[in-house]
């Protein structure tokens, strides 16, 4: 390619850069113009201007100064005493505070397909005022929104028995995803707090039941414990008893054969002697 060429692309990126600075030039000039003609209004309308240009924001607040739609270079002002132009410069407050909000109650079906309402308080506050102006509409409202859609995400993912047991993990999952997806809009959630988790009628019932049956059944198998403990205690002392008078025992067999002939039976019992089948062995 020959000096003498061009290349268009090249001369068109030129062509628009210049255009760009012919506008940023003239734009400067006509803010340039509008401050000095402001200026000049406030010095000839003195002191009444004063009621027009001293503005005051609490400590709590900073305010964020556009000029002609242009965000004025530098830090928020505030807190106190600060000063705008009239005609040309706007200010938006922005409250530092930290600010509280209820997440409406959820209809969410969890991992185990059981439909439950979940309500939610979600803390935070704007770190950066600037930010929170200029890159998000309605930081609070757009706020409020993500934190029912990041409640029914969460929870969608857990089942019934982790949502009751768990929820201090379940708010520390929630209030690391909030802030960092409110990070770019300068907000800071400090905590989320999961308030009350509803339950349908029907199923409280049936875990109602449930929960009464187990009751029932450990409290039988707790008294049944009971007596067999008892019943093996009475059987040793009555054991050690009879070990102590070798006849005891054959009254005991006679006392149990005139009890089983009172009741009519046809069945007859030889009540054998101990010490003979003792002897058998020893043979």
């Amino acid at each position: 390619m020959s000096a003498k060429e061009t290349d268009p692309d090249r001369d068109g990126m030129i062509t628009e850069r210049a255009e760009e600075n012919d506008d940023g030039t003239a734009n400067s000039c006509c803010v340039m113009a509008l401050v000095v003609l402001s200026y000049i209004v406030v010095v000839f309308t003195f002191p009444f201007s004063l009621f027009y240009i001293i503005k005051v924001v609490q400590e709590y607040e900073r305010a964020v100064i556009f000029r002609m739609g242009r965000l004025l270079p530098g830090p928020a002002k505030g807190p106190g005493v600060f000063f705008i132009l009239p005609c040309i410069d706007t200010f938006r407050t922005v409250d530092l505070r930290t600010v509280s909000f209820d997440v409406p109650p959820q209809e969410i079906l969890s991992k185990d397909s059981v439909t439950i309402a979940v309500d939610a308080v979600v803390y935070f506050r704007v770190m950066n005022p600037t930010v929170s102006i200029t890159n998000v509409e309605n930081y609070k409202h757009s706020t409020e929104l993500l934190a029912q859609t990041t409640l029914r995400n969460v929870l969608g993912t857990k089942s019934l028995g982790e949502i009751l047991s768990d929820r201090e993990h379940i708010s520390h999952s929630i209030q690391s995803i909030l802030d960092e997806a409110t990070d770019p809009w300068g907000v800071k959630v400090e905590r989320v707090e999961v308030k009350d988790v509803k339950l349908p009628v029907q199923l409280q019932r049936a875990m109602a039941a449930e929960a009464e049956a187990s009751r029932e059944a450990r409290a039988k198998q707790v008294i049944a414990a009971e007596g067999e403990q008892n019943a093996s205690r009475a059987l040793k002392e009555a054991a050690d008893v009879i070990a102590e008078s070798p006849s005891a025992l054959q009254l005991r067999y006679l006392q149990t054969l005139s009890a089983i002939s009172a009741e009519k039976n046809s069945t007859i019992i030889f009540p054998l002697p101990l010490e003979m089948v003792a002897q058998w062995t020893k043979k």
